[in-house]
């Protein structure tokens, strides 16, 4: 059976833990889907599977372009999507509109907004109540890059106490889950443990309710990984050895 947001709230309360992971196209989707994933995220990081530095490039119109593609590839997992930076800060009207456009247009049950201050709250709040199911995102939100870095978030007392804040004003919006990234530890605890609904956290540690990795990270397909990632396969050396080879035997006339 399908993933709901529902079960994704029941499996909280039953201590089993959410596995996670990003995906681009149909291919990937259709093999991680297949393995058991519970929750696939259209992220927004792809911006650099796509070849960008940072997410801030990537439209509204390539995010339907790949979810429908990952979309198409799934029977199971609860899919995500990532609305791309400045297609929800404007206004609730604004953020209406594109959520909308994700729910219509590509099939996903649910769509994710970074951030958890006043106005983003009263937005995901308007959203709720219209009937599009929201993931919120605290810690390091990667669409402020310019304004916090990629460094961990929530280290100060000051910081750590906004974060928790937001989480809490997030839930009261009515979101079904939250991304904490890039968090201590033990913010990440007191924050899922207030929480009635699940956290799944990316470099956040091992006491949130889920994981998430960016898939390229885990196959070893990335150039350069972030500090709390893991990689189990390498990918990246396979697939250039396994290029040359073709190469040499195209030029050698051994191949086909």
């Amino acid at each position: 059976m399908p993933v709901t947001t529902q079960q994704l709230i029941q499996w909280k309360q039953q201590g089993r833990a959410i596995a996670a992971l990003t995906a681009w196209d149909y291919v990937i989707a259709q093999l991680i889907d297949a393995a058991g994933v519970d929750l696939i995220l259209v992220g927004d990081s792809m911006a650099v599977v796509l070849g960008y530095e940072t997410t801030l490039p990537i439209t509204l119109d390539e995010m339907v372009y790949h979810a429908k593609s990952v979309r198409r590839g799934v029977k199971r997992a609860l899919v995500v999507v990532d609305l791309p930076f400045l297609t929800y800060q404007e206004s609730i009207a604004q953020a209406m509109h594109s959520a909308g456009r994700i729910l219509k247009e590509t099939g996903a049950q649910a769509v994710k907004l970074e951030g958890g201050y006043p106005a983003m709250v009263e937005t995901i709040a308007r959203l709720v109540q219209a009937g599009i199911p929201v993931m919120g995102h605290v810690g390091l939100t990667p669409q402020s890059v310019h304004q916090l870095g990629l460094r961990q978030q929530g280290k100060t007392e000051e910081q750590a106490e906004r974060i928790l804040n937001e989480a809490i004003a997030l839930e009261q919006a009515g979101v079904f889950s939250i991304v904490l990234e890039h968090i201590p530890a033990d913010l990440a605890r007191q924050i899922t443990e207030k929480l009635s609904i699940p956290t799944i956290g990316i470099g956040a540690g091992s006491y949130c309710d889920g994981q998430v990795l960016v898939t390229s990270d885990v196959l070893g397909l990335s150039a350069k990984q972030p500090p709390f990632a893991k990689t189990y396969t390498n990918l990246r050396e396979t697939i250039t050895q396994a290029v040359q080879d073709y190469t040499i035997e195209v030029r050698e006339r051994k191949f086909p």
